[in-house]
């Protein structure tokens, strides 16, 4: 592949979940990084980054883990160590998606819903052209990496079944109820949540597969999300509960 060709690689590889680019840059204890924890993450970054370019060039069930390996010039059991499976080295933004959730509606206002919260998060990751905001130059290849592969379409189900089953336990937590075992009023709450958001990246997805420009999506994109969470305020007038400091564990 030609270099400018792998340029553009790596661009579809700042795709929804896919590698390159900041991801949260806090430590376990939620204060910055240490400098091991920025190897493992500048690591991590490095092996995905590479997996990208390989699998947009040569489609992601012709390329091993192995190949990855030699690539990001690291053993292949370091690769296993990041990355359990090999689906989640082109969808490694699975688990930032999940802690931007969590951190959106565990740090809103206390006045704020923790579907305003999550209006808010989508909107602000559309406006910083983040990896997760499901718009950006060269996304086409990305989601046309995923649509050849069946085994990363159904690891994308399944993440957005994880990211259903996280928020439900965070809706319980906003209204005081059981995060473990999250109700069933809970449970519906997320699975509405999570459709209205999977249709919205949807209609990204379509549009760059379509040939439109990033920009175009962008100004669209704005109107698609606040459309969808005008229909889920409507469908959950309540804001999924917890929008008062009166209602919200302490």
């Amino acid at each position: 592949m030609a270099e400018n060709e792998r340029e553009d690689g790596a661009a579809a590889g700042a795709g929804p979940e896919a590698g390159y680019g900041e991801e949260v840059s806090h430590g376990e204890e939620g204060g910055r990084l240490t400098l091991r924890e920025r190897k493992k993450l500048r690591t991590r970054q490095r092996i995905s980054g590479e997996a990208t370019l390989l699998f947009i060039e040569r489609g992601f069930d012709h390329v091993t883990v192995a190949e990855v390996a030699r690539a990001a010039e690291v053993s292949t059991m370091t690769v296993f160590n990041y990355f359990p499976r090999k689906e989640d080295l082109f969808l490694d933004r699975i688990p930032e998606a999940a802690e931007l959730i969590v951190r959106a509606v565990r740090g809103r206002g206390a006045e704020e819903s923790p579907l305003a919260a999550l209006r808010r998060l989508l909107l602000d990751l559309l406006a910083q052209r983040h990896p997760l905001g499901a718009v950006g130059e060269g996304f086409e290849r990305f989601w046309r990496t995923v649509l050849d592969a069946p085994a990363l379409r159904a690891r994308a189900r399944e993440a957005v079944e994880e990211i259903e089953t996280t928020l439900a336990g965070l809706l319980a937590e906003a209204a005081g109820d059981d995060a473990e075992r999250p109700g069933y009023d809970h449970r519906l709450a997320a699975a509405l949540i999570i459709s209205g958001c999977r249709a919205a990246y949807t209609e990204a997805a379509a549009r760059a597969l379509a040939g439109d420009s990033a920009d175009a999506v962008a100004v669209d994109q704005e109107a698609v999300i606040r459309r969808t969470f005008d229909a889920l305020e409507r469908a959950l007038p309540d804001g999924a509960a917890g929008g008062s400091a009166g209602s919200r564990t302490a």
